[in-house]
């Protein structure tokens, strides 16, 4: 663990569940949430470049989670794409590939947010639609400890890559995450 516990103010998350969006409350209600904690956080600083250099924690301890629809046979797909910071979603190439369509976008943030019942910059793999693909990039998946969202722009939830990948229904990804200096556009 690093700088995080020194500035961050964590508790077990179902202590909090003030600081979560419904759908996480009732999926950590549904799974092992015994090594999930919730801090609060500044909501002006809940997008990740912000949050990290507020609050002292590495980009590599930080996972973003895009939302992404691709259309087939005139139905719209949506997955959730779960990166570390450091990395960018491969949206166009694994996400698109998974998702089985010709071609995957980020959603618009206002079906994000009605879909998911979470808020833009807030969003979080746990308590997605149950239809939803939940692809974990396999260094997420294998992190001792990782950062994401609460489902609100208020807090941020810390938890194992493990736990993380068992509460959403992830399924790991080799290669999700794409460095960003090659990343090269493609989510």
């Amino acid at each position: 663990m690093s700088a995080v516990t020194d500035q961050l103010d964590y508790a077990p998350a179902l202590d909090r569940t003030d600081l979560l969006a419904p759908p996480v409350v009732e999926a950590l209600r549904g799974g092992d949430a015994s090594g999930v904690r919730v801090a609060p956080v500044d909501p002006s600083a809940a997008d990740t470049a912000e949050f990290c250099a507020r609050y002292g924690v590495g980009l590599d301890e930080s996972a973003n989670c895009v939302v992404v629809v691709g259309r087939r046979e005139g139905i719209e797909r949506y997955a959730a794409c779960v990166v570390l910071a450091t990395t960018r979603a491969d949206v166009n190439g694994a996400g698109r590939r998974l998702l089985g369509v010709r071609k995957a976008s980020f959603a618009p943030m206002e079906t994000a947010v009605g879909l998911t019942g979470m808020e833009h910059g807030g969003i979080t793999p746990v308590g997605l639609p149950a239809d939803w693909l939940v692809l974990v990039d396999a260094a997420v998946a294998s992190s001792a400890s990782v950062i994401v969202g609460s489902g609100t722009r208020t807090a941020k939830l810390r938890l194992s890559g493990a736990d993380l990948v068992a509460l959403s229904g992830g399924q790991v990804v080799d290669g999700l995450g794409r460095p960003v200096a090659s990343a090269g556009g493609g989510g």
